[in-house]
Formats: structure tokens, C-alpha cells, sequence
């Protein structure tokens, strides 16, 4: 306990913590823009394939995959500029990967797998930080990674020619990334075969972030009609009902509003009733309050969210995968990142105290020797992790220094504001940019002429 003559953290002001609490309107405030939220989960969430949000996040991820294969190059021909099936396509014709196994004869039969889930067995095919370093990582070493039934596996690919472009590190590790970033534009939305004329369905698209660790939970034995099946399995059949990122969008949606509602309330109350300046009403974390709030609203939401699902895994006799598939995945996991921060706040001051105390008994009790051997230690750490900072501020120069002069290329090569002659020039120069060896780049009519003849 805190109190006077204790350790106050140096994170949050004293008063934040002597008045850390919420009244009653506080409260009812939160509860009702949870059950609000709550509310609109239940009859415009639901489940895949009965959302009515779903139906308006499967439309914008169209548009999306549109908009994308426009600014990337794609010229679809006359009547076919609202065709998503061509614009998926062009995303498959030129961000082509080594990882994208679709079955299980293609990874050699070591696991079972089939073209509705490798988006989720595949870490690479994954919208997020694991599916960017895998996907890294598979290109530069012509690997391919899955995770499958509480496995990591990883296979050769080196028939596959890579994918990777240009001349140096860093052009590989740019191209790297934007394959990877149009591969998942090209998942997103389904397959250009899926989603081509005659077909009705959604198609398969990919995971929404962190789900696909699920599959390291080979475990349980989980109900689903007669079968019982481990939470990795159950997971991947849930995942092949449509629970994908744009449901997830869907999913965002009364997360969204019930936090802008209680914030916008929050901001009011502070204002017009406490009378504070409006630079004091700004909702940040670090107002206790505000916080207990947004916990409250949250696990509101959750409470009515999972009684629902609960119902309707009832219904089906007790299935887990219809509970799943009823439940609020984005509005958890929320709830969970809002209570860890809030432990942080309230315990990681006094962690670190403890932790300080802790060093000083232990350097208290050492030899004077041993304590010299220590502080040796820790100035090579200290040394190490400046020349550390100093590599990867040097790379991130690099890097942008590489981009700023690529993009000037591009700009300058498609400009209507420069004659050919300068377009010709800056396209030259970007090629060399780029890596292409010399002796591929056309850099006259002579050139050209040569080449097509």
C-alpha cells in the first residue's frame, strides 16, 4: 500500500493515485456504453456469414484491394475497373511468394493442409509483425514456415525461384516487404478464382493479427458435434468459416464506438461539471479514471458479448466452435490489453522499487572484487548498446536515404511535366537504383531497337 511516507512512482502523480477511483455515474456511464456496444455486437456482429457489418467489411476490403492494385499499376480493361477478381489477379501475378504451399502434398505430406487454411497455417501469410519477420525470413533463406498442430515447420523451397529484387541488401529487404504487403493484399479479399464471375461466396482471406498462434495450442479435447478436437483444430475450422480479418474489421466496429462514446462522455463530464480547462480534458491514459472506465465498458461489452455466444454454443448442443465463432475476438483481446496497462500503471512503479532494492542488497553483499567484475559487465553492455543504437540509426538513414532516392525516380520518370529525354534520364537512374545490373538497362533507342529485333 501507498501512503504518505512510501514510494510513490515516478509514472503517476500522487493525486492520480489518492484519487484512482470512479463514482457511481462514473460507472453507470461506462456500463451503459458497454451494454450499448454490447447490443450492436449481438444483432450486427454475430457470427461469419450472418453479419451485417461483416457484409459492409467485406465491401471495403474490396475497395481496398482496388484502390491498392490502382496505385500499384493496374489497368484493368474497359468494364472491368470494379472487377475484384482482376484486381486480385494482378496482385498474384506480381507479388508472387515462395511460401504459398496451398496443400498437403506440397509440403510433402508432413502435415495436413489444404488451400481454405494455409492463409492460417502459414506464418508469412500472416497481417502482422510474426507474418512480416517470417515472411523476411522465408524469402532470404527459400524457406517456407507453418505452424501446425502445436508445430513449427519449416521446408525448402529452394525450386522456387525468389522472389526477391535488386542488387544490394537493402533494395532485397524493400522488396521483401512489399511482397509480402501485396501477397496479403492479394489473400485479403479471396482468390481471383473465388471470386471470379459465377462464383457468390467471400472467398478465403487472412487471419486476423496474433490469431494464428492459436495453433501452438495443441491441446484440450473440445466439443464439436460428435468429435472432440484440440484448440489448434478447432481454431483452424473456425478460421475456415470466415473468421478473418474482415470479420475482424466488423468485430472492431463496437469496440470502436463503445471507447469514442465513453472518451467523448468523459471529455464532457470533465469540462462542463468539473469545470477544468480543456487542455486538463484531453482523454489520455494517464487519467485514472478514464481508464477504469474504458476496463468497465470493456468488460461490459465482453460480458454481454460472451453470454451470447454462450446461448448459441447451447443451442448447438454444447458446440465450441459455434461459441467461438459468436465471440468478440477483437473486443477480448482489448479488454485484456486495457487491464495488463492498468496493472502496469499500478504495480510497475513499485516492481521496478522492489527490483532497485533488490540489486542494492545483492552489490551489498558482494566483494569488492566480484562488484568490480560486475560494473566491468555492465559498462560493456552500456558500450554494446550504444554501438548498437548507432548500427541501427545508420541502417534506418540507409534505408530511408534508398527510398526518398527511389521515389524521386518514380516520380520524376512518370511526370507529364517532363520531356521524354528527362524521363528517359530518371528511368535509367532508377533502374540503377534498384539494383538492375547494367547490362539489362536500355539506356537508348539503339537499345530498344536491339532488343526487339
Amino acid at each position: 500500500m501507498i501512503d504518505e511516507n512510501g514510494y510513490t512512482p515516478a509514472e503517476v502523480k500522487k493525486e492520480e493515485w489518492a484519487h484512482a477511483k470512479c463514482d457511481k455515474y462514473d460507472y453507470m456511464i461506462a456500463a451503459f456504453c458497454g451494454a450499448a456496444a454490447g447490443l450492436i455486437d449481438i444483432l450486427f456482429v454475430g457470427a461469419p456469414g450472418m453479419s451485417k457489418f461483416g457484409k459492409l467489411t467485406d465491401t471495403a476490403a474490396d475497395e481496398l484491394v482496388k484502390k491498392a492494385a490502382k496505385l500499384t499499376g493496374w489497368k484493368p480493361r474497359p468494364g472491368n475497373e470494379n472487377n475484384i477478381a482482376s484486381a486480385i489477379g494482378f496482385f498474384e501475378r506480381n507479388y508472387g511468394v515462395n511460401y504459398d504451399q496451398k496443400s498437403t502434398s506440397e509440403v510433402d505430406g508432413l502435415f495436413n493442409m489444404a488451400a481454405k487454411n494455409h492463409h492460417f497455417k502459414s506464418l508469412s501469410h500472416s497481417p502482422d509483425p510474426i507474418g512480416l519477420f517470417f515472411s523476411i525470413l522465408d524469402q532470404f533463406m527459400n524457406t517456407s514456415s507453418f505452424l501446425s498442430d502445436g508445430q513449427l515447420i519449416r521446408i525448402d523451397t529452394s525450386d522456387v525461384e525468389s522472389p526477391l529484387k535488386g542488387g544490394n541488401f537493402v533494395a532485397k529487404l524493400f522488396s521483401g516487404f512489399c511482397n509480402w504487403l501485396g501477397h496479403i493484399m492479394s489473400d485479403m479479399a479471396g482468390s481471383s478464382g473465388n471470386r471470379g464471375s459465377g462464383s457468390t461466396g467471400r472467398g478465403t482471406g487472412v487471419s486476423i493479427p496474433f490469431m494464428e498462434l492459436f495453433q501452438l495450442c495443441d491441446f484440450g479435447k473440445l466439443q464439436v458435434g460428435n468429435d472432440k478436437q484440440t484448440l489448434a483444430v478447432v481454431m483452424t475450422r473456425v478460421f475456415q468459416e470466415g473468421y478473418d480479418l474482415r470479420f475482424g474489421a466488423a468485430m472492431a466496429i463496437p469496440v470502436l464506438i463503445e471507447e469514442l462514446m465513453i472518451r467523448a462522455i468523459w471529455v464532457i463530464r470533465q469540462r462542463f461539471y468539473e469545470k477544468k480547462d480543456w487542455v486538463e480534458c484531453a482523454p489520455t491514459k494517464q487519467h485514472a479514471d478514464l481508464r477504469i472506465m474504458l476496463i468497465v465498458g470493456n468488460g461490459t461489452l465482453c460480458l454481454i458479448d460472451g453470454t451470447d455466444a454462450a446461448v448459441h454454443g447451447l443451442i448447438e448442443g454444447g458446440n465450441v466452435m459455434t461459441f467461438i465463432l459468436h465471440l468478440n475476438y477483437v473486443a477480448w483481446v482489448r479488454l485484456i490489453m486495457l487491464v495488463l496497462r492498468e496493472l502496469r500503471f499500478r504495480l510497475g512503479p513499485v516492481i521496478l522499487e522492489v527490483l532497485r532494492k533488490f540489486e542494492e542488497r545483492i552489490l551489498y553483499h558482494v566483494t569488492p572484487k566480484e562488484r568490480e567484475v560486475i560494473q566491468r559487465f555492465y559498462d560493456r553492455m552500456q558500450q554494446l548498446d550504444v554501438s548498437l543504437e548507432i548500427l541501427l540509426r545508420e541502417f534506418t538513414i540507409q534505408i530511408e536515404q534508398e527510398y526518398q532516392l527511389i521515389y524521386h525516380e518514380i516520380q520524376e520518370t512518370f511526370s507529364s511535366e517532363n520531356s521524354y529525354t528527362i524521363q528517359a534520364e530518371h528511368s535509367i537512374a532508377l533502374a540503377k537504383a534498384c539494383g538492375v545490373d547494367d547490362s539489362k538497362i536500355m539506356k537508348s533507342n539503339k537499345d530498344l531497337d536491339d532488343f526487339f529485333n
